[in-house]
């Protein structure tokens, strides 16, 4: 399991009575994009997704198809251009895919069916009332839009059959407790329409069987009764994990839910009558139900049963797929409604997209390839006016994205990560490389005006990654298969390189090797490129906000001056240690001070073996010197040789 934990999100399970639409694909790619920067984060996650395929509706559909229903759903969910080819499609990443006529999610209904009956909270009767057809759904008189369904506007029809019902009014209390006393359900603005509009009217009993069509979970002990939606429906969530079944296992770590998303439409259901049947079996509840909003055409609901859906397919196709999921992110706040239209996606298309991230991207590596080839050179000259702006924007990026990201606001952390992608192609106007190129002497600004503007690229398409991730790997190929993990998205690399791994493997094995070590209890990353004062910022900010550091370890002579700078600045030269990787003569000028406690040679093997070696003796207490200091430059390190004690006594010496 991930030291960070696990993360179990879900959508609803959708209902295969026609092709999905652009609705669904909005809510499912909003699950995927959390699931993907979670996992990104560093969390095992479980993201889960199906359908609800049992119901009166798909019984008369497919009778009017000349199908049997498991073969109209069968079609619906697995055929051509049918719902996991669309998911597929749009890039959906669900770890589990649920269908409620799977064998093992009907046995653990039938069971949590008769042990609800047992404990008293189901019990037969009779239902009289109004019934809408294609929206499942029962009515009383009074809840009634003109004498038809208040969901889609179409005709109901008097219901009477016996039927069994679960007690929803013994939960009223705790129910609405728990609604207007925690944040289960978000945002914040539904809590008041569930309890004003259901809650506080007075909930009445919930019917959960029907005896009316044969489509459905069979109660096993009532032939002719099968149970009626919602029970079936919504326990899908833990079935899928193995609750009352043996295909999985994954309950005790999973449950429960961190988040269920949800169309508002169906947020009663899931913050009413899901947390009452839980409590009913003294189960843990989830700990958040988001209601999000629609997606209008005409300024009215998309729906299937209106008939006024748009295809996701005619749109991937058309657009293209990272572009849709984009759009549909960016272009609407989450909690809330919004008017979908071609004509805001083109947009979007062509304002975000094509104009500021595309001309940043594929100015910068043109740049950076004309000028410098593969390799950005050691020597670059910082500009502290010119670039501070920009350098503190993108250092704080991940921290603002992250806060919008927790809740679920996409439209705000897009909205962070285009504001850093405007101020850099600013930045380019601002400092005109093409003027730079022009003359030798202004190489090395030249050098570090595109070092920056490289950064801002590998920080911003990293976090775009969750959004748009084919998208985001054609970014990072485009600068070298740049690093894009999460614990690399504040700063920059050290020795940035184009088309080049060497660099990034170096550290990368470097810390992994060192994170296996019991003593390591974390790793931060200081990562600057040849810039001695950003390394002193940073490191200052770094040993501020994580007092608990004991040693640092600086990749190249720029990171390790500043870093002991920074050390220096802030007293804590007797507490935190520090280990150079280099062997020019400011390092060993360092070394011999003091202010270094370890000077590692600038080589690929020594820094991933010796360099570990170095830290782990650091971290007992003892103080790494490097023998013969003045001719060390000279020594080398084979892979061959690497590992023999001789070796490194000829290397190092221990005091």
């Amino acid at each position: 399991m991930s030291e960070k934990g696990t993360f179990y999100i879900t959508t609803p399970i959708y209902y295969p009575s026609d092709k999905l639409h652009i609705g669904h694909t909005y809510c499912t790619v909003a699950t995927d994009t959390i699931a993907r920067y979670k996992r990104m984060c560093g969390y095992d996650v479980m993201f889960l997704t199906g359908t609800d395929e049992h119901g009166q509706k798909i019984e008369e559909k497919a009778k009017d198809a000349g199908m049997t229903p498991q073969q109209f759903v069968d079609n619906i969910v697995e055929g051509p251009g049918g719902i996991l080819d669309l998911w597929k499609l749009m890039n959906i990443s669900n770890d589990r895919f649920i269908r409620t006529t799977d064998d093992y999610h009907v046995a653990g209904i039938q069971r949590i069916f008769k042990k609800m009956y047992d404990n008293g909270d189901i019990y037969k009767g009779k239902y009289s009332g109004m019934y809408c057809t294609p929206c499942e759904s029962f009515w009383t008189e009074s809840q009634l839009v003109d004498g038809k369904c208040p969901d889609c506007g179409r005709e109901v029809q008097d219901a009477e059959e016996e039927a069994y019902f679960f007690r929803l009014s013994k939960y009223a209390d705790r129910v609405q407790d728990l609604l207007e006393n925690t944040d289960f359900l978000e945002p914040r603005s539904r809590v008041n329409e569930m309890v004003n509009n259901f809650i506080k009217p007075g909930l009445e009993d919930l019917c959960v069987s029907r005896t009316s069509f044969t489509w459905g979970v069979p109660v096993d002990f009532d032939p002719g009764h099968v149970v009626y939606v919602w029970i079936d429906a919504l326990f899908n969530y833990m079935t899928a994990l193995g609750f009352e079944n043996d295909k999985y296992h994954d309950l005790e770590a999973f449950w429960p839910a961190d988040v269920h998303f949800v169309g508002k439409e169906i947020v009663r259901f899931h913050s009413i009558i899901w947390p009452a049947m839980l409590m009913s079996l003294n189960l843990p509840l989830p700990k958040k139900v988001y209601g999000h909003g629609w997606l209008l055409l005409d300024g009215g609901k998309m729906s299937k049963s209106k008939g006024n859906v748009v295809d996701p397919y005619v749109l991937a196709e058309r657009f293209g797929v990272d572009a849709l999921r984009f759009f549909l992110l960016r272009s609407f706040p989450f909690g809330s409604d919004g008017n979908f239209s071609n004509e805001a996606l083109i947009n979007t298309i062509n304002v975000d997209l094509a104009n500021d991230l595309g001309n940043l991207v594929s100015r910068t590596v043109a740049m950076a390839q004309k000028y410098f080839g593969e390799r950005l050179p050691a020597v670059q000259t910082a500009d502290e006016e010119k670039d501070a702006e920009l350098i503190a924007m993108v250092s704080s990026l991940r921290d603002k994205y992250e806060e919008q990201m927790e809740k679920y606001a996409f439209q705000n952390a897009l909205a962070e990560v285009f504001k850093v992608i405007s101020r850099a192609n600013k930045y380019i106007d601002e400092n005109a490389p093409w003027v730079l190129a022009k003359s030798e002497d202004s190489k090395p600004r030249l050098a570090k005006v595109l070092y920056n503007l490289l950064e801002t690229i590998r920080v911003c398409g990293g976090l775009l990654k969750p959004f748009m991730p084919d998208t985001a790997a054609e970014i990072a190929r485009r600068l070298g298969d740049a690093r894009t993990d999460w614990d690399s998205l504040t700063v920059g690399i050290v020795n940035f390189d184009l088309g080049s791994r060497n660099g990034q493997e170096r550290e990368s094995g470097f810390r992994e090797v060192l994170a296996g070590d019991p003593r390591v209890k974390d790793i931060y990353t200081i990562n600057v490129n040849t810039d001695a004062t950003t390394a002193q910022v940073r490191t200052v900010q770094l040993l501020v906000e994580h007092p608990e550091i004991n040693v640092i370890v600086g990749f190249n002579e720029p990171i390790a001056v500043g870093a002991a700078m920074a050390v220096h600045s802030l007293g804590l030269a007797g507490r935190v240690r520090m280990v150079g990787f280099d062997t020019n003569v400011k390092c060993i000028d360092l070394l011999q001070s003091g202010a270094v406690s370890a000077l590692i040679v600038q080589n690929p093997y020594a820094m991933g073996y010796l360099g570990v070696e170095a830290v782990c003796n650091l971290l007992d207490g003892q103080t790494y010197r490097t023998a013969e200091l003045l001719d060390t430059a000279t020594r080398t390190v084979t892979k061959e040789t690497m590992f023999t004690i001789e070796n490194q006594k000829a290397l190092f010496s221990f005091g």
